[in-house]
């Protein structure tokens, strides 16, 4: 895979270590004939450390021999969340500190336009019943991340 293809969420090989990308930032040459620069901040999925790096676009970029496969939240005990396979029927339990959950917005005010110095938020009530605090510009039908050791509002997903 080229560097210019590769997006936030790809997972790829760096310094022999699964990395999934967390953002991508292109910095255009200033002279002519300079090649366009693409910095990488991503994770490596095994240590949890960030790692920087920088290719031009047209560089190749080992992927990770990774799988994203459907699974199903069977239950979750004090440390660990226990998921089901939905291919294979094999269980995995992972760390609640490592998971985040994207989650609909099913009912929420609508927002009031007007000069604010501060944020403001909002209750809003998810697809799961857990009503949360979210800024004052999501709307119904918006999907969030959650995080799930404090049920706090992270961003739109």
């Amino acid at each position: 895979m080229l560097a210019k293809e590769l997006k936030p969420g790809g997972i790829v090989l760096h310094n022999d270590a699964p990395h999934v990308v967390e953002s991508v930032s292109v910095q255009s040459p200033s002279a002519r004939g300079g090649a366009t620069l693409y910095k990488f901040r991503a994770r490596n999925l095994v240590t949890k450390q960030k790692a920087d790096f920088h290719c031009k676009g047209t560089d190749a970029v080992d992927e990770a021999d990774f799988q994203r496969r459907p699974v199903t939240l069977m239950y979750a005990d004090g440390e660990h969340v226990h998921f089901l396979d939905a291919e294979d029927y094999n269980q995995y339990a992972i760390p609640q500190g490592d998971i985040t959950v994207e989650l609909k917005i099913v009912a929420c005010d609508p927002g009031v336009k007007g000069n604010s110095a501060t944020s403001r938020n909002k209750p809003a009530e998810l697809e799961t019943g857990l009503s949360i605090q979210v800024p004052e510009y999501l709307k119904q039908g918006e999907t969030i991340k959650v995080d799930t050791r404090t049920g706090d509002f992270l961003g739109r997903a």
